[in-house]
């Protein structure tokens, strides 16, 4: 009688001989693809340079993906039973600030939209308000009103800078 790790033993013996069988009897042509990578490749870089993504939403997505890394360690930070609570604590204040800075960031981000109907980014960190617009003019009466504009959103005086892309 065959027991446990012997049937385990087999049962995986079986399967790989069975994807090596497959492997060698597959054709060449499939491993020699390179033209075929080449023309595939040159056509998504044709559709992304039609699609024309713009330096502020580029700089929103990277910010985006950057604060979505950080957010999923606080929260397996939150979801592991060996912290503490203070270390916990700690790590629900931080994603608190995060999500309070990020709604912040839309709303100066719109605003601006709505007032001078121009696409912009807006990064905050802690005293520091970092606006880039998207405009070909360099205006600096322009820059600003944006300034003002962002500024009566806080109540505590910041460090506002105004970027042209």
């Amino acid at each position: 009688m065959i027991n446990k790790q012997g049937l385990w033993f087999l049962t995986l013996f079986s399967l790989i001989l069975v994807l090596s069988v497959y492997y060698i009897t597959m054709p060449n042509e499939i491993f020699k693809n390179e033209d075929i990578v080449t023309e595939s490749d040159k056509e998504e870089t044709s559709e992304v340079s039609k699609q024309n993504i713009s330096y502020v939403e580029t700089l929103k997505v990277e910010l985006d993906s950057e604060r979505a890394e950080i957010l999923d360690t606080l929260q397996a930070v939150l979801n592991d039973d060996t912290k503490t609570s203070e270390e916990k604590n700690r790590a629900y204040e931080e994603m608190k600030e995060i999500n309070d800075n990020k709604a912040s960031e839309e709303a100066i981000s719109k605003k601006i939209k709505d007032e001078y109907s121009l696409e912009a980014y807006v990064k905050q960190d802690d005293s520091k308000v970092e606006v880039v617009v998207e405009g070909k003019e360099h205006d600096i009466k322009l820059a600003n009103k944006i300034m003002r504009t962002v500024q009566a959103q806080f109540s505590d005086p910041m460090s506002i800078s105004v970027k042209f892309s």
